[in-house]
């Protein structure tokens, strides 16, 4: 596919918060990525709002653990509080994913350099991404490299169906949908032997308007070109 990477993400702990559980403070891991978690990890490693990620496949590698560990968060009103959490525990996976332009974004048709921000990616991938991984919340510290998507032996390899019941899916903003509103959404993920394809965000049907929001503004006086920026690594 074009403007493709192909990754291996893994971490000794994620938490991929099912947001029923965030409100009453004991945090429970969705069993696997959703869609947003995924796609912020992919512009951990580059991103500029040029660009539109999308994530198209992801494979499980290592059998789906949790563990419940004793925390102390900090309460909104000051002090501590105590609470269970969660987590997955030693993740791997496989991740597909690609760019296109955001067609929301007119305003920057000059940094619309497809090789060049294709490069720039797989440079900041082969680097470990440009910004921290984080698996889902900042306590649990996520690692990527360059893999080839579907090879090696993953532990449902052959295992047929496996439903996950309603998820979310991920989060409308402004400059990708270009409606001045934030949304949510929802959808049923289903694993083949250890992959989920992901539903492009358009054909989610569950969509949900969670509050207005007005687009961000970018243009020349704020954003490096892609030229610019291959400029400050080198040419390399």
């Amino acid at each position: 596919m074009r403007n493709a990477i192909e990754f291996e993400l893994t971490g000794d702990y994620a938490l991929f918060t099912d947001p029923l559980t965030k409100m009453g403070g004991e945090k429970l891991s969705y069993h696997v990525p959703t869609y947003q978690a995924l796609k912020g990890i992919v512009e951990s490693i580059y991103w500029k709002p040029t660009i539109l990620i999308v994530v198209d496949e992801i494979r499980v590698m290592n059998p789906i653990r949790m563990e419940s560990k004793g925390v102390r968060p900090i309460e909104y009103g000051g002090g501590n509080t105590l609470a269970n959490y969660t987590y997955l525990r030693d993740v791997r996976y496989q991740v597909k994913a690609h760019f296109i332009f955001n067609p929301h974004r007119p305003d920057l048709d000059y940094d619309r350099n497809e090789n060049k921000h294709h490069n720039i990616m797989k440079r900041s991938l082969k680097a470990g991404g440009r910004r921290d991984i984080f698996l889902g919340t900042r306590e649990c510290q996520g690692y990527v490299e360059p893999c080839t998507f579907g090879e090696g032996e993953g532990y449902y390899d052959g295992y047929g169906q496996l439903s996950f019941g309603t998820m979310v899916h991920g989060i409308n903003y402004p400059d990708e949908t270009g409606r001045d509103e934030m949304a949510v959404r929802l959808w049923n993920p289903v694993m083949e032997d250890g992959v989920i394809r992901f539903m492009r965000p358009d054909d989610c049907m569950h969509v949900r308007k969670i509050q207005d929001m007005n687009m961000k503004h970018f243009d020349a006086t704020n954003v490096e070109t892609a030229e610019e920026l291959l400029g400050k690594l080198g040419g390399k």
